[in-house]
């Protein structure tokens, strides 16, 4: 039997979707901004370095990484002032000890220009990076090889992988959180049909994104083309790397789940239902065996449910922070109890909110026991985090001046609050009065009409009015219901007053309603109206309870706090950790990640006047501050063609240190292409740049963009 209770309130579906919409609005802002969201292996150096000038040609290219990394034959290449790929297409791995090297041979004789080197990588915690840089031998070119624009991981594929991944992490803390809420805490919730509905939700959103991030893996870390999906060649190449290991091994875990879904809900569920109240005395014998069997049930689920959940966690670990960088043989086993813990939290959280808004009266010792178990769980967050903090932030300077250390913060602050409302629950529940047994009946009736509820769905307009109606004399009632089962309508009636005019109504009816041929719509009507009055009446029964309204309104807060809080948790794992950000600053002389990449912004623009449109290609190499960086920029028409204008003006603003506007007017080289040697720009920050374009006496524009400077 399957405990319906009250229809989902849209009101609280609709906040907790608006939040955590907001939540990856801001940090979407909060993150995009600072540095990238995959780099999380970042280029230290390399030889020859960015924007050198050379004398004789190099033997071969060498780049170095501040982490380990995967790379193939094609993952470094290098194009001549034309784009032709001259490189020996061949990898060279050139690491030693803790050194991550890799390079690429260079014929002898090349000629003097300026040339580009294009690398892209797989870092080891998974995610894509890439960039590109150049050098010159002999002195620098008029042209150079265009460098792509978009960087690994990014586009359209970036954005579907990004969403998969934060569904795979809410489907994971529905799936093992729900479950460990109805084993460890109330095994009747094995009956609400709500609590089943989000842990099966769960189970069904983690398979569906991860055998999307399996077929979007070969894009992500690769082409960027969305057609790519269907690429057998690079699913192949895919299985046989970490990441694809993990998501293969977290499918086969999944399947081991749905059994344990299965058994939740089916053996489990049926071994909750309660005894018939008229039981003979050989069934009472029975009692003993079934406590037992019950027993069994519920140990094998906790052991099955717990190897599942440890599996499922640790395909995270096993390719994600944890796996690279310090103490990895600790981090591991510390990040998939972290991961246990919130889901366990947060999961039982969401099973709890379930419950008290759309199932039957949740027990006072089912809430105590959920108190107990969350509290638990917030001890393991808090040493687990503060491990995980020291390991991937290193100083306390770090969480200030890095994306990842500011999102650490945040992170941070929501627990404090969640922490804050749940002892405001705890209070609620304290004051909480146990459920009587007649309350816990009351949707066990719901049950026995459950087919009427389903007509009702489909007429929810029609039901609204029928309900009105049924305060008034009918003409015929369902009596047959109270003749047949009185025992199970009993009940019902010691928690609400009938109305005595409706009684009489009823009573008087009775003879006719029996007798008579029922009407199978008649009859349907009235069922949906029984339903209908079924539902207000509990309804009006629990807001009566200033306790239990109390706690369902602390319980909703904690689990709209706890939405943002999973999308900060997730967006921390794709951010490059706050050690390796100050790592890289080291190898730098202090400079960011960002400054060791040259800038390529392409600016469209449109003067609105005959041929006024276009767009500027605008590279900014190295692209650091505090040192000459040399400016190319490149105009063409919608067609691709270069084309010549009558001016160009550029000028750089740093408004947060109300910098600028520094003018740059860079010369012109041939059609289409300019350049301004010796650009310099004091310091580092987020840069705006200007651009002025004037295509005839009257007709001009300025366009705009910020470009991260180093």
């Amino acid at each position: 039997m399957v405990t319906t209770g009250l229809r989902p309130r849209r009101s609280a579906l609709r906040l907790l979707i608006v939040v955590a919409a907001l939540a990856a609005t801001l940090l979407g802002g909060l993150v995009g901004g600072a540095v990238p969201a995959s780099a999380h292996a970042a280029l230290t150096g390399s030889t020859p370095a960015q924007g050198s000038v050379v004398d004789q040609a190099p033997e071969q290219v060498t780049l170095t990484f501040s982490e380990g990394v995967a790379m193939g034959d094609d993952s470094i290449r290098v194009l001549d002032p034309q784009g032709k790929r001259v490189d020996r297409g061949k990898l060279r791995n050139l690491c030693s000890d803790s050194i991550v090297k890799y390079g690429a041979g260079l014929p002898s004789g090349l000629r003097d220009g300026t040339y580009t080197v294009a690398w892209q990588a797989v870092s080891a915690d998974s995610h894509p990076v890439s960039g590109a840089f150049t050098f010159s031998v002999g002195a620098p070119s008029k042209t150079t090889a265009p460098v792509p624009q978009q960087e690994a991981g990014g586009g359209l594929v970036g954005a579907l992988y990004g969403i998969a991944r934060y569904l795979a992490y809410a489907g994971f803390v529905l799936l093992a959180g729900g479950a460990t809420f109805v084993v460890a805490c109330r095994p009747a919730a094995a009956l609400v049909r709500s609590v089943q509905r989000l842990v099966v939700q769960g189970w069904a959103a983690l398979t569906a994104t991860t055998l999307a991030m399996l077929l979007l893996r070969t894009p992500y870390t690769g082409s960027g083309d969305l057609a790519d999906v269907f690429d057998l060649g690079g699913l192949q190449q895919v299985l046989i790397t970490k990441p694809g290991a993990a998501l293969v091994s977290r499918l086969l875990l999944l399947a081991a789940a749905a059994l344990f879904v299965a058994v939740l809900f089916g053996a489990y569920a049926r071994a909750q239902e309660p005894a018939e109240a008229d039981e003979d005395a050989a069934d009472a014998m029975n009692a003993a065996e079934e406590a037992k069997r019950r027993k069994d049930l519920t140990l094998g689920l906790a052991i099955g449910g717990v190897i599942v959940a440890a599996g499922l966690a640790a395909t995270w670990a096993m390719a994600e922070h944890a796996s690279t960088g310090l103490q990895t043989a600790v981090a591991m086993p510390v990040d998939v109890l972290h991961l246990l813990a919130v889901a366990t939290w947060l999961g039982g959280l969401a099973a709890l909110v379930a419950s008290l808004y759309w199932g039957p009266p949740v027990e006072r010792a089912a809430v105590r026991r959920f108190s107990r178990i969350a509290f638990g769980s917030v001890v393991v967050l808090v040493a687990t985090g503060s491990y995980q903090s020291w390991r991937q932030v290193g100083s306390w300077r770090a969480l200030t001046d890095t994306a990842y250390g500011r999102l650490l913060l945040i992170k941070v602050g929501l627990v404090v609050v969640l922490v804050g409302i749940a002892w405001m629950s705890r209070r609620w529940t304290g004051r909480l009065a146990e459920v009587t047994a007649s309350e816990e009946r009351v949707p066990e009736a719901d049950a026995e009409h459950k087919d009427a509820e389903h007509k009702d769905a489909e007429d929810k307009d029609a039901e609204d009015k029928d309900a009105e109606a049924e305060a008034e004399p009918a003409e015929a009632a369902p009596e047959a219901e109270t003749d047949t089962a009185p025992e199970d309508t009993a009940p019902e009636k010691e928690l609400v007053s009938v109305p005595a005019a409706s009684a009489v109504s009823a009573a008087s009816t009775a003879s006719t309603a029996s007798a008579a041929t029922p009407d199978p719509a008649r009859a349907a009507q009235l069922a949906r109206q029984q339903a209908a009055l079924r539902t207000a009446r509990t309804k009006r029964l629990r807001d009566a309870d200033p306790v239990r309204l109390g706690l369902r309104r602390s319980v909703l807060a904690e689990a709209a706090v706890a939405v943002v809080l999973l999308v900060v948790t997730t967006a921390l794992t794709a951010t490059e950790p706050a050690r390796t950000e100050e790592a890289v600053k080291a190898a730098s002389g202090g400079r960011s990640a960002a400054a060791n990449q040259p800038q390529v912004l392409a600016i469209p623009f449109d003067t609105g006047g005959p041929r006024g449109k276009g767009t500027a290609r605008l590279d900014l190499d190295p692209g650091r501050s505090g040192s000459a960086n040399e400016l190319r920029l490149r105009l063409s028409d919608p067609s691709g063609r270069t084309m010549d204008v009558p001016e160009v003006k550029v000028s750089f603003t740093l408004k947060a240190k109300k910098l600028g506007p520094l003018p740059v007017v860079p010369g012109h080289l041939s059609k289409g292409h300019w350049r301004a040697s010796g650009v310099q720009l004091p310091v580092p920050g987020q840069w705006q740049i200007s651009l002025l374009v004037r295509t005839s006496d009257i007709d001009q524009v300025t366009e705009t963009k910020n470009v991260k400077i180093g």
